[in-house]
């Protein structure tokens, strides 16, 4: 398995990490490990599972915490054919690093960086008639028409166009587009609770969103792609695929919905590890961390690992969230603090655990906590445990996908 050549804090080499496994070169802290291999794996999965669509990986928010470039290229490696991102700063990112692809970006303000993203052609989401209006004044300024994609709202009740607004802003988007103004390219929608594919909201919604396009398509739009299904639909419902589907958290190889999809091949992509600091005894009945809300139960030894809520790992996971150390997975004992926890080790793990030694905070392989074992701990979603790590956790690079 190959290596970056550099990454994270000066003087550390990502040679230092070891072909063939996740481990943590020696003197830092804490990384997040991740495989871009597993990456570009997951996009394959995906696109055996929506074999009639086109698949766009989203990298939004730096990839959903895993590096926006590096992210990108093993998704194209393995089959992506376009990228998502919310902003269009993150859109320009790609661009400037010499990615080509069709990449769309959905959530704008008003003042945007409209003119850079047509002069990139960067597809830009349409959801209300400032937006139409402000793309147009940029083409026009630009000399060149804006591809843009309109977004209907079709129950989540967040961005998009009302239904009550779609035939208006269709109309507005055609007649610019006769102007030459704009290019209108595709229409897209985004699910309520695409997580529970049983719930009839998801029916309702694809019916929604049928009837949308009818209505656009009658007004004259012809779309180059349309598309609706994010990672949970991809993997549950094929009336969702359309022409594109747009998977995000499952390129990561966390499941969207725990419980619902069953064994689908994705493979987890970052381990996050932090190295022991300190590992000292401690007496029975001793509090443990502030406020004292842990108190050991027999004497016993503790672990320090210096990551904590600075680093993105959530203070609602306290006296929960799993750590494995030594081959044995153990618990926080007591608050997250803003740079580190107290891991007990009592039982298995007292007199087998020094300083230096990794723990792994969650990851892929078998036995591993998993970034759904945090969700669960911290009473959120995986999305939200691997998005939150700072940047003072360096991301280490393992795999040759996308090199």
């Amino acid at each position: 398995m190959s290596v970056p050549e550099a990454a994270g804090p000066s003087g550390i080499s990502q040679a230092e990490i070891s072909s063939g496994a996740v481990s943590l070169p020696p003197g830092l802290p804490s990384a997040a490990v991740v495989d871009l291999d597993a990456i570009a794996a997951n996009v394959r999965v995906l696109r055996g599972l929506a074999p009639t669509a086109a698949v766009m990986a989203v990298v939004k928010a730096d990839a959903y915490g895993h590096g926006l470039l590096p992210s990108a290229r093993a998704a194209l490696a393995g089959g992506a054919s376009w990228l998502g991102t919310a902003q269009i700063s993150e859109a320009l990112q790609l661009r400037a690093a010499g990615i080509t692809v069709p990449v769309l970006s959905w959530l704008t303000v008003p003042g945007d960086q409209f003119a850079a993203a047509i002069e990139h052609h960067v597809d830009i989401g349409v959801s209300a008639p400032w937006a139409l209006a402000e793309i147009a004044a940029a083409a026009r300024d630009q000399g060149r028409a804006a591809r843009v994609q309109l977004k209907v709202d079709t129950g989540l009740n967040r961005n998009g166009c009302t239904l009550a607004d779609w035939p208006q802003l269709v109309e507005d988007a055609l007649k610019l587009q006769a102007d030459g103004l704009v290019s209108v390219v595709g229409a897209f929608s985004h699910f309520v609770e695409s997580d529970a594919p049983a719930n009839p909201v998801n029916e309702l919604q694809l019916a929604a969103f049928r009837a949308a396009l009818e209505v656009a398509e009658q007004a004259g739009a012809r779309f180059e792609v349309r598309h609706i299904a994010n990672s949970a639909a991809t993997l549950t419902n094929p009336d969702a695929h359309f022409d594109l589907v747009r998977p995000g958290l499952a390129v990561y190889g966390l499941d969207p919905a725990p419980g619902a999809t069953g064994e689908t091949g994705l493979r987890p992509a970052m381990t996050l590890l932090g190295r022991v600091s300190n590992v000292k005894a401690v007496p029975a009945g001793q509090g443990v961390s502030y406020g004292h809300t842990y108190v050991t139960s027999t004497d016993t030894e503790v672990a320090i690992v210096p990551l904590g809520y600075g680093d993105g790992i959530p203070r609602h996971a306290s006296s929960a969230g799993p750590v494995q150390l030594a081959g044995h997975t153990f618990h926080i004992a007591g608050r997250v603090c803003m740079d580190q926890v107290v891991v007990d080790l009592a039982g298995e793990g007292v007199g087998r655990v020094r300083e230096g030694d990794v723990a792994v905070l969650f990851g892929g392989a078998p036995g591993e906590p998993t970034a759904q074992d945090w969700a669960l701990a911290a009473g959120t979603i995986s999305y939200e445990i691997v998005t939150r790590l700072s940047a003072r956790v360096p991301r280490l690079y393992i795999g040759s996908a996308g090199r």
